[in-house]
């Protein structure tokens, strides 16, 4: 290992030994801050300045989209018109590793005369910050993992993982759900992958469909020209069964001579993997991965055929 990967290894170590010293810190004042934050009829404003502000402006974001309106706003900004923000309803959270920020400090008289919670995470819990807030997260590190000890490294980790570890607490407490993030994610990849349905990426067009009393020499030509590897066997319009590739290969390893003398019926599986066509694609996935195939058949409750949804649809 180089000089330069030793130093950089020692600072993963140093910044994962924070973490783990943070454990022990989680107390009532954890617990209350989650009811706190549970309880607000408005919306939890996070700040902080320099270094803790960005890490506040990245809580603030982690908390928004999963369930806890929030925002940042720079407590110098709050001086200067921005102080109207913040409403009796509001709860604060404030972020300073000294918790002497006078930036901070400033403007609490002003949310202890409304009677806003203040909730404060630092490193110093004799802070003026930890001792005049409604509830404070403790965030002390022992050292800073930079080589010279001053540059905020393992305390802005601290921070960080802590307001993470909140968003974690108030997931559950919320019973908050993927498909509650991917409403907050639109947008994003994620949110159209818990988003998106069956009927949304189903092939419902050329299906290949076949009679069950067709003989298995003509199906293997269906089952080519339809490009999905199945041919789903439909009698009086209603599915009854579903022949694969693997099925017709067995099928002739076993068979040899009468292989030409069998019928879709002789060997399709009669009870093939169906879902509506609002079943979403993670759910999908999940089956087509559970039962080790390839495709699903999207049917009505009467078990006509609608659709087709193959692996090939679900990467989105």
């Amino acid at each position: 290992m180089s000089k330069w990967t030793e130093i950089a290894a020692k600072c993963l170590r140093d910044e994962a030994g924070a973490l783990l010293d943070l454990i022990p810190f989680l107390d009532d004042d954890f617990d209350r801050t989650v009811e706190i934050i549970l309880n607000c009829k408005g919306k939890l404003i996070v700040t902080g300045v320099g270094k803790s502000g960005h890490i506040g402006a990245k809580i603030a974001a982690t908390l928004s989209s999963t369930g806890t309106p929030s925002f940042f706003i720079n407590p110098l900004d709050v001086f200067h018109g921005d102080l109207g923000v913040i409403q009796r309803k509001d709860v604060v959270l404030a972020i300073s590793n000294s918790g002497q920020t006078d930036e901070l400090l400033r403007f609490l008289p002003y949310l202890m005369e409304n009677k806003i919670p203040v909730i404060a995470m630092s490193g110093n819990p004799n802070s003026l910050l930890a001792q005049y807030a409604t509830a404070h997260l403790n965030a002390s590190v022992r050292y800073e993992a930079c080589p010279l000890g001053l540059a905020p490294t393992s305390s802005t980790t601290a921070a960080l993982a802590l307001g993470d570890a909140l968003a974690c607490a108030l997931i559950e407490a919320r019973n908050f759900k993927a498909s509650d993030f991917a409403q907050f994610h639109p947008g994003g990849s994620l949110g159209k992958r818990l988003l998106t349905k069956a009927r949304d990426v189903m092939r419902t067009e050329d299906l290949p469909v076949i009679p069950p009393t067709m003989k298995l020499g003509e199906a293997v030509i269906h089952m080519s020209n339809g490009r999905l590897g199945l041919c789903v066997a439909e009698e009086g319009g209603i599915v009854r069964g579903i022949i694969t590739d693997g099925d017709i290969r067995r099928a002739m390893e076993t068979s040899q001579d009468s292989f030409f003398k069998l019928t879709v019926a002789d060997i399709m599986s009669c009870q093939p993997k169906m879902v509506s066509p609002d079943t979403k694609i993670t759910e999908i996935e999940s089956i087509l991965h559970q039962n080790k195939i390839h495709s699903v058949l999207v049917t009505d409750k009467e078990r006509h055929l609608l659709g087709i949804v193959d692996s090939f649809s679900t990467m989105l």
